[in-house]
């Protein structure tokens, strides 16, 4: 990414900035609109915001859109040109190298983009739905292919769960039941084994990523289970009285530990914040290998809650020739054996003025 031209996004009205490879430090008072450019910036390579599903609250108040223009190189050779535009009653428009894309989704796997602000802990100290979805969100990051995986077994699950009721219900008989548990078994198989090679190749990784950080005994795991027919026949009657599925890996949890203990219930917000920090980078060098470029990192009051020698090991953990912004109330939060960044960019409210 090499610029960003905004328009009626949140608390700016107009504004283009030029950002080089490297470190950007937004620097600014609380309130000033250090997270707004990064949503914006979210919003123009990822077709979503950080914040909210609700995209037309992306829109300045008083304006009729908002739209987001970036321009950058994958890689070093190919170059792109997104924008995305937004406007209430109207939906969201999504052009990428001049064609019109059908969603984010279609966006999303053109451009690797890594973001962490402060709601991402749920990630470790939230329930199992909330990290099987970032796993299955970072199925489609890394193994691109198999991106609509997660919601094709999602999909098969609703129409098995929906035969069940109707069973249920008497308006229905079992044998309209088989072809989804045929399908929720292929495609649930497909999708726990995909997992499974996920965590292995990003576990030792995250080990080494959370040892950086100071969080000693780190792990990730996940533990596939082979599903099968007979399996799901022989409690298709509890499953009839639920009106679900009671087996597969939409129940399946991966664990975050360190030293043993799951941090999701023993860990302190901070080694839950080291434990996230970790998570995004070990997954920054499994698709910088896999994709052969960095992704791009925006993270948000990620310096906050760190000593020096951790906000040290944060940085120096960020992939080679990685694109990062990080936001900071004072360009004092950088560590002193910290390299400079590559821009400071000044942000008050509804401007950003570079150094």
């Amino acid at each position: 990414m090499t610029a960003v031209d905004l328009r009626d996004f949140r608390s700016y009205a107009r504004q283009e900035l030029e950002l080089p490879a490297g470190l950007t430090v937004l620097v600014g008072p609380n309130g000033a609109g250090k997270t707004n450019l990064l949503e914006a910036i979210h919003v123009g390579t990822q077709g979503a915001s950080l914040k909210t599903r609700r995209d037309v609250r992306v829109v300045r108040f008083g304006a009729t859109a908002a739209r987001v223009r970036v321009r950058g190189r994958r890689g070093r050779e190919l170059p792109f040109d997104t924008e995305v535009t937004i406007q209430p009653g109207d939906g969201k428009r999504i052009v990428f190298n001049g064609a019109l894309l059908a969603g984010s989704e279609e966006l999303r796997k053109e451009l690797p983009v890594l973001a962490f602000t402060p709601d991402r802990l749920a990630v470790v100290k939230g329930g199992p739905l909330v990290r099987r979805t970032y796993l299955d969100r970072m199925v489609g990051r890394v193994f691109p292919p198999r991106a609509e995986l997660p919601a094709e077994y999602g999909q098969a699950l609703a129409q098995r769960n929906a035969a069940l009721r109707r069973l249920r219900s008497g308006f229905s008989n079992r044998a309209a039941a088989a072809p989804w548990t045929e399908a929720v078994v292929r495609l649930g198989n497909q999708l726990d084994e995909t997992r499974a090679q996920l965590v292995r190749e990003l576990g030792p990784l995250f080990v080494s990523q959370a040892d950086r950080l100071g969080l000693a005994g780190a792990a990730l795991v996940y533990e596939p289970r082979p599903l099968s027919v007979s399996e799901l026949d022989a409690r298709l009657d509890r499953d009839v009285e639920r009106g679900v599925t009671g087996a597969g890996p939409h129940l399946r949890d991966v664990a975050v530990t360190a030293r043993g203990r799951e941090l999701r219930v023993y860990g302190s917000q901070g080694e839950q914040r080291l434990a996230v920090l970790a998570l995004l980078l070990a997954e920054a060098d499994v698709l910088a290998d896999a994709r052969g470029e960095a992704p791009l990192l925006l993270l948000d009051d990620v310096l906050s809650e760190l000593d020096d020698r951790r906000r040290a090991a944060l940085l120096a953990g960020l992939p080679a020739g990685s694109q990062a912004l990080v936001t900071a109330t004072t360009l004092r939060s950088l560590p002193d054996e910290a390299p400079p960044p590559a821009l400071v960019v000044d942000v008050t409210p509804g401007r950003a003025t570079p150094r």
